[in-house]
């Protein structure tokens, strides 16, 4: 069998009809496929790699560390310098109050270990989230998930989930002290890019705080500057109790985190002790390398270039077949008529060409859909995508319409 054949065959899928393009090369912002074929990457690995594909400074510091030592013994037991010193740099650039940091091998372990730690700070267990959100696929996690679709299937979930409507004052009522916890993301991602307002947010805040509720924020796609802030939450002048990372936190490497006060953390630590445990989390690969990741981030200016792409994206992205584009920073929602008609743009930008010209470089790109907005394209490239290579890519988009 070739290698399609043997992908499909024993590789366990996820949807019946996968990509499968078979990439030889990344670096930058371009994907290298093994005809040869290159693509312009407009989703970064959802949100991924927001410091580009391969970036030579977070290469040097993975060959590094390989050559130190690799895994040695589960986390939080062994004195490990890659997590201390990311660890440290995180708390470094965060709110006071948001300093101990727990490392996880994904997102949706995290999601998992913020809700146990909420669980068992409040002494309550009444989670609330809210609908069209995504926190991942874990067992806890999909409990929480913003959409039945995806619940249904699975059933039964954890008890004493709620879910309300995001952006609603009213909503809050249902907050309450017998709630552990309320989870939301900072921007609504999978529902097509949605931030809530000003107002919203800071009441949210405060109703957290009226009944001793913690708040915890989803920073998994929106942190690391996607938003054009290094934290999404700064947007909106608030600190929740936790947060949670993943994605661009690994620089590439898969690493997930939550992130809240020492005094909170240290209840896991006893009664039981172990109350949460990991063998792979914070590997020492994951954490140089997204180290230095942040390092690029904080150093190379990209984090404040990030709106004016954003504009420039908008700016181009006009068409009597484009209903709309949202944007919070350069995560961003084109959105069509339906699916069928996004499915068909995303299939032939993927296809613009056979790669066979050194003009047609950049004749391919990259896109995606939203999970819980298929009628909308999914554009997250990486934050080093240059202002000339987002004309090719608006270009191409507008071709194929």
């Amino acid at each position: 069998m070739n290698q399609r054949e043997l992908f499909l065959t024993h590789v366990a899928q996820t949807s019946p009809a996968p990509l499968g393009l078979e990439i030889v090369k990344a670096e930058g912002t371009t994907l290298i496929d093994v005809t040869g074929k290159k693509y312009l990457d407009l989703i970064g690995g959802i949100s991924v790699c927001n410091t580009g594909h391969r970036h030579p400074k977070v290469v040097e510091a993975i060959k590094k560390q390989a050559d130190q030592y690799l895994h040695v013994l589960v986390y939080g037991e062994f004195i490990q310098s890659p997590q201390v010193q990311y660890a440290t740099l995180l708390a470094e650039n965060l709110p006071g109050t948001l300093n101990a940091v727990y490392f996880t091998n994904s997102g949706a372990e995290a999601v998992e270990g913020a809700m146990k730690l909420a669980k068992r700070v409040t002494g309550r267990t009444q989670i609330i989230a809210f609908n069209q959100s995504y926190h991942g696929s874990t067992q806890g996690a999909l409990s929480i998930i913003g959409d039945e679709y995806w619940r249904n299937a699975f059933r039964p979930l954890l008890p004493g989930v709620l879910h309300l409507e995001y952006n609603s004052l009213q909503s809050l009522d249902f907050i309450t002290n017998k709630t552990a916890c309320v989870i939301a993301e900072t921007v609504q991602a999978e529902k097509g890019v949605y931030a809530p307002t000003l107002d919203w947010m800071k009441a949210l805040r405060k109703k957290c705080d009226d009944t001793g509720t913690l708040l915890i924020l989803d920073e998994i796609q929106t942190g690391f500057g996607r938003t054009g802030t290094l934290w999404g939450f700064q947007q909106f002048d608030i600190v929740p109790d936790i947060v949670l990372l993943g994605k661009a936190l690994g620089g590439g490497m898969p690493l997930g985190a939550f992130i809240a006060d020492k005094k909170r953390m240290q209840q896991l630590t006893e009664n039981p002790v172990l109350g949460h445990i990991t063998t792979f989390g914070g590997h020492p690969l994951s954490c140089a390398a997204g180290m230095a990741s942040l390092k690029i981030l904080l150093e190379e200016n990209l984090i404040q270039a990030v709106t004016e792409k954003e504009k420039l994206f908008r700016d181009l992205l006009v068409h009597p077949k484009i209903k709309e584009v949202r944007s919070a920073g350069l995560l961003i929602a084109v959105e069509f008529e339906n699916f069928e008609t996004n499915k068909k743009i995303i299939d032939a930008c993927l296809n613009s060409s056979d790669g066979s010209k050194p003009s047609d470089e950049y004749r391919n790109i990259l896109t995606d859909w939203f999970l819980f907005a298929p009628q909308c394209m999914r554009i997250a490239p990486p934050l080093i995508i240059s202002k000339e290579e987002i004309k090719k890519a608006c270009e191409i988009i507008l071709q194929n319409l």
